[in-house]
């Protein structure tokens, strides 16, 4: 700890001070900017994945999952932790201008990522058969595995230099190219090659034919953003530093608990219960997923923010920005979550039968969800801070936790089971995390301003009730849900505003206003 401090002092004696308004305001504009792709790609993803569960059926999207979890076990290793550890280290060295040290990380990175996972995609074709028809008993799943491999290195390269350019804070450029290029490529391209009966590998190619399109773009705006300095090749200067290394071992391990965090219920689930289950609980827990957004939108432009508050030593400001970007993530993912558990069983409805069984999920994986963003960046806070290891020891409990549960619930209650495991688990991440926070930063998310929401929220829930009784009378499940949300969000909002902003949740409505009238000008200008 004594030589991380040797290292910042000298930093935040010659970099410029920030102030609340200008970080804030860059928060809430470039999230606003991430959201809005975000919902673009949610909604635009809601629409396929019915369309997929439709066409394709329950077995098929079972062993896309089961793939998934293949490579993404793979993925523990094959990123090295350099990813994240661009994030955090591009945003670091930028900010103190050194050059050489960026220049190590982006050339040794993007290297070193493409060779490994050239040997991991060899790992993939041989070993993935044994798992395919030992493990998972779907030896149907053995023909796609060349496709996985290289989604796999695609999308560890995307993942690099996505994360470059989100450590030069540019994530509202990253997201158009992420989400509203890559998501309706694929789907365009899934649904011309699913009409021509190419069925589940027609969708695998689509993802690798825009995971392409999508790395070129990244990579464009990686060289770009890049100061000149730290363009150039320079083969005297290429080993990368040993706090990057340090910082991706403790990265690998994160990775490693994510892992068994995010994929151990599907895992048992294939083991125990077959594709079919998988299937239908995936579509379930993607759907709870889409809860989140909002507090994925801000992490995103968040992350490499606390990395550079912190390098400059604004824990004032940081501790700030922590509280008030909480208060208003909680906030307004609450209508959301109201609809999807009133409308739980109607929303599942609509995949097909197969898949309506699954509305406990919804229900059960929201309630997880609202905890996750009821806490905030806690996570990133550990992470982007040096506090690593204190997130490593986190997750490496609750993994086994996870595992423990999952063993014993899912062969019980089959998809219900691995729902409770999986809510329990990130109940109990996000609430250590947040004690750990407290203890090692000294930060908590919450104030009196808090209480504020109270009867916002409570309006909100009501009025999400009461548009039960007036969907009724509309035709068709999409129509009524779309009600709901909108029902929902308008009370909120109309009732937040009416019960006072304090200073601090003004600048970020103001911010997001004017990013929304600086659209709606340019539109008229067009």
């Amino acid at each position: 700890m004594t030589a991380e401090i040797s290292v910042i002092v000298p930093a935040i004696q010659t970099l410029p001070k920030l102030n609340f308004q200008t970080e804030m305001g860059r928060v809430s504009r470039q999230s606003g900017i991430v959201f809005a792709g975000t919902i673009f790609t949610a909604v635009l993803g809601y629409v396929f994945k019915v369309y997929l569960a439709r066409v394709l059926g329950a077995n098929a999207l079972g062993l896309y999952a089961l793939g998934m979890t293949i490579i993404g076990f793979l993925g523990i290793v094959n990123v090295l932790g350099l990813p994240d550890a661009a994030l955090r280290f591009v945003a670091q060295y930028a900010a103190e201008e050194k050059f050489d040290a960026l220049r190590s990380l982006l050339w040794n990175g993007a290297w070193i990522l493409l060779a490994s996972n050239l040997l991991f995609a060899a790992i993939l074709l041989t070993g993935g058969r044994w798992i395919a028809i030992r493990f998972y008993h779907s030896p149907e799943l053995i023909r796609y595995l060349p496709l996985f491999a290289a989604i796999m290195i695609a999308g560890v390269l995307n993942s690099f230099f996505g994360k470059v350019v989100a450590g030069y804070k540019e994530v509202s450029r990253r997201t158009v190219v992420t989400r509203f290029i890559s998501t309706p490529v694929t789907m365009a391209i899934a649904i011309l090659l699913i009409a021509f009966h190419y069925g589940l590998r027609g969708y695998l190619l689509a993802q690798i034919i825009s995971a392409v399109i999508v790395l070129a773009l990244l990579v464009s705006m990686a060289w770009h953003f890049t100061p000149a300095p730290a363009r150039s090749w320079d083969g005297q200067k290429l080993p990368l530093q040993p706090e990057i290394w340090s910082f991706s071992a403790a990265m690998f391990s994160v990775g490693l608990m994510d892992f068994v965090l995010s994929q151990a219920d599907r895992v048992a689930l294939g083991y125990y219960r077959g594709a079919r289950e998988v299937g239908i609980y995936s579509v379930a827990a993607a759907l709870v997923a889409y809860e989140a957004i909002i507090l994925q939108s801000v992490n995103q432009i968040f992350a490499p923010v606390i990395a550079d508050l912190h390098t400059r030593g604004e824990r004032v400001l940081l501790g700030r920005m922590f509280q008030t970007l909480t208060k208003w993530m909680l906030g307004l993912t609450c209508p959301l979550a109201f609809v999807m558990i009133i409308f739980a069983q109607p929303i599942m409805r609509i995949f097909g039968r197969d898949f309506a069984v699954a509305w406990p999920i919804l229900i059960i994986g929201t309630c997880g969800q609202l905890v996750n963003c009821g806490v905030g960046s806690v996570g990133f806070l550990l992470l982007m801070s040096g506090n690593q290891h204190r997130l490593v020891r986190v997750q490496a409990v609750m993994a086994v936790l996870m595992v423990v549960l999952s063993i014993f619930l899912v062969p019980l209650w089959g998809v219900w089971g691995a729902a409770v495991a999986a809510t329990i688990t990130n109940v109990g991440v996000n609430a250590w995390n947040l004690l750990e926070v407290k203890s090692r930063l000294h930060f908590s998310p919450y104030n009196s301003s808090y209480l504020k929401l109270l009867p916002p929220l409570a309006l909100t829930l009501l009025a999400a009730l009461l548009s039960t009784h007036v969907s009724a009378h509309l035709k068709g499940s999409w129509i009524n849900i779309c009600f709901a949300v909108l029902v929902a969000y308008g009370t909120f909002s109309a009732t937040a505003f009416l019960m006072g902003l304090n200073a601090d949740d003004r600048l970020i409505a103001s911010a997001v206003l004017s990013r929304v009238r600086g659209v709606f000008a340019h539109e008229s200008e067009a």
